[in-house]
């Protein structure tokens, strides 16, 4: 009883492996390494010599012992194998990051491979089946040689023009490593500033790197062979057979003949792009130029799944809570025809409402349910042309803070798109309805012709980095039944501007105008009115609050509207950055700006978290100039998806 008991004792305190803990790996801990055996010599891996992450990282990427750690060799001739093949693999690594004197030795248990074979296999058997083989990779990074000068020649050995290839393309800045990236890289930017001016098989024939042990330095010529300067060749469209041929070429601005350059070919894959039914573009260029030395291009795409539904819900200290449902077919009758149906419902009283005693003391009378219903149709491409058809149709019951409007519309239109990134469309529109303010109620019938533009150069639709985006439109309703004419303008234009080549710093800026004229304030519908203030504004005051002052302390919008705003977007790493930020507008009773007015102004700071689809904003804004019963607050937070503008 007494030896049963001691053998139990024994088995329980036997030591075990120490296991790590780490949910789904998310800590990354090292795994347990693999035990001794009679058939296999498990080892450990520790690699010296090196505070360079990058390096240390590229090592543990190349080397074969790191690698398979986990896998040991069935004896020490295995092992060794393994060391050998590293040592020549890493010497290789440390030249490739600019380290041309770095050397790489590896020890077996302190014997050093390379030298006597038998002592390092040796000195790993001895530990079969009693433990871990130690494997030391010391690294002696050396000296890190720096790239001073790239040198072009064609392939009679002639330096080109600076008219093809500007000095700043091969210039190199001081303490630039000479790494084989960095090689390539330039390699690369010389080879897409040849593409640029219409040379689409423009290559390098050689490569030839000079290393001065003496100076640390590397020095490289390149050999290019421009090629022919071509045109844009036919451009052959397949794919997507439930959409019509003659729509997607409608979206295609090429022509035969035009200048080649890669930007010509990113802009047919991004205008493609842009039709509702297709989920994918890919364009390829041809191998050979064709018998008039055009490019010939293929555009191959992809179609989406015609049918999306969608809802969403949301919550704003402003509006309060709301729901928003769609449902969108994406190619209608096979011609890339778009219907959509928006359902958006709102609940005012739940918000943070300051405005609402003071509405109900007007007569405002509201339960705060508000919403919009509305129906839209886009046929691109009629008959084969550049002109779309858009149509839409609403009711709405609009709650804001100040007044509330019941009302309901149609419009029709044609826009002809000019190219990829200017377009104009005119139309009609016709709308009714009853307005409701501190000023009284408004009803009203219109019925006008509305006409637009569009210019749009920007790079991206939520963050742009450089370019421009205008919209200016001017819409007349004539008199009707009980409805003064009125004659609506509006204009809004931002630009981007990015200082560096890598877009981590960009200057962007944005300007606002508003005009509605024709009929006094009074007798003009709240829907038409303009107001300012709030995050798509001047950030920092309530959402619509800025502008004339009416009964009760009231908004009551004006009759025209300015406001700017300009940002510095400073990214800290690829993922986080800083936007400090200045805004100014107010809205005017007058039809013009009055600059006599009082423009608000406001500044802040803003965070950036940049993901696949887009910036996460958030930004703090201090109004600068509070005024009495406005409700302004010290400091207001925003958050929403994309860029401020």
């Amino acid at each position: 009883m007494l030896a049963g008991a001691s053998a139990l004792l024994v088995l329980t305190a036997a030591p075990r492996p120490a296991q790590a803990f780490d949910l789904f790996g998310l800590f990354g801990s090292e795994p347990e390494p693999p035990t001794p055996s009679p058939s296999a010599l498990p080892y450990s891996v520790r690699i010296t010599g090196t505070d360079d992450s990058d390096v240390l990282q590229a090592v543990q990427d190349t080397s074969t012992l790191y690698r398979l750690r986990q896998e040991p060799p069935p004896d020490g001739e295995g092992l060794l194998r393994r060391a050998e093949a590293d040592r020549a693999k890493l010497a290789d690594l440390l030249s490739g990051y600019g380290y041309y004197q770095g050397t790489v030795a590896i020890r077996i248990d302190g014997a050093s491979v390379g030298g006597q074979e038998t002592a390092s296999v040796g000195a790993a058997e001895a530990w079969r089946n009693r433990g871990l083989v130690p494997v030391r990779i010391a690294i002696d990074l050396g000296p890190l040689y720096h790239l001073r000068r790239i040198v072009v020649h064609d392939p009679a050995g002639r330096a080109f023009p600076e008219a093809v290839l500007p000095p700043r393309v091969t210039r190199v800045d001081e303490d630039v490593p000479a790494r084989s990236a960095t090689v390539l890289a330039r390699e690369a930017r010389i080879i897409d500033q040849f593409r640029s001016q219409g040379h689409p098989f423009a290559k390098v024939i050689t490569r030839d790197p000079v290393v001065d042990d003496s100076t640390h330095v590397m020095d490289v010529t390149f050999t290019v062979d421009p090629g022919p300067v071509a045109g844009l060749g036919p451009v052959a469209v397949s794919g997507a057979p439930g959409i019509d041929p003659a729509t997607i070429r409608s979206f295609i601005y090429a022509e035969p003949g035009d200048p080649y350059s890669p930007q010509a070919v990113a802009a047919i894959r991004r205008s493609v792009a842009r039709i509702e039914g297709i989920g994918g573009v890919r364009v390829r260029e041809g191998t050979a130029l064709d018998a008039d030395g055009d490019l010939p291009l293929f555009v191959t795409v992809t179609e989406r799944e015609r049918n999306l539904v969608g809802i969403s819900a949301r919550y704003s200290t402003v509006d309060g809570p709301g729901v928003r449902a769609y449902y969108a077919n994406r190619n209608l009758f096979g011609g890339g025809e778009t219907f959509r149906i928006d359902a958006d419902i709102y609940y005012l009283g739940l918000g943070s409402d300051p405005f609402a005693t003071q509405r109900k003391i007007a007569g405002i009378g509201t339960n705060g349910l508000g919403g919009r219903l509305s129906a839209t149709y886009v046929q691109p491409a009629l008959w084969g042309s550049r002109n779309d058809l858009l149509a839409n149709a609403f009711v709405t019951r609009e709650v804001q803070q100040s007044y509330l409007v019941d009302g309901g519309g149609a419009s029709a239109a044609i826009r002809h798109r000019f190219s990829d990134t200017f377009s104009a469309q005119i139309g009609l529109d016709a709308q009714g309805g009853r307005s409701k303010d501190a000023l009284g109620t408004v009803s009203y019938r219109l019925i006008g012709v509305p006409a637009s533009v569009t210019y749009d150069s920007t790079d991206n639709l939520l963050d742009p980095t450089r370019g421009v985006r205008a919209i200016a439109s001017l819409a007349a309703y004539p008199g009707a039944i009980s409805s003064p004419g009125i004659l609506v303008a509006k204009a809004q234009g931002s630009t981007y501007y990015s200082l560096d080549d890598e877009s981590r710093y960009i200057l962007a800026g944005r300007i606002g105008f508003g005009s509605v004229s024709g009929a006094p304030l009074g007798e003009i519908p709240d829907n038409f009115r303009f107001f300012a203030g709030g995050g798509g504004s001047v950030r920092g005051y309530p959402y619509r609050t800025l502008g004339p002052i009416g009964p009760y302390n009231l908004p009551i919008g004006g009759r025209s509207l300015l406001e700017a705003s300009v940002e510095a977007r400073i990214k800290v790493t690829d993922t986080i950055g800083v936007v400090p930020f200045f805004d100014a507008g107010t809205a005017f009773a007058s039809a013009l700006p009055d600059f006599e007015e009082k423009i608000r102004k406001s500044v802040g700071i803003g965070l950036r978290y940049y993901t696949g689809i887009g910036p996460i904003r958030a930004d703090l804004a201090f109004p600068l100039d509070p005024y009495k019963g406005g409700h302004v607050r010290p400091a207001v937070l925003y958050l929403s998806l994309g860029q401020a503008f």
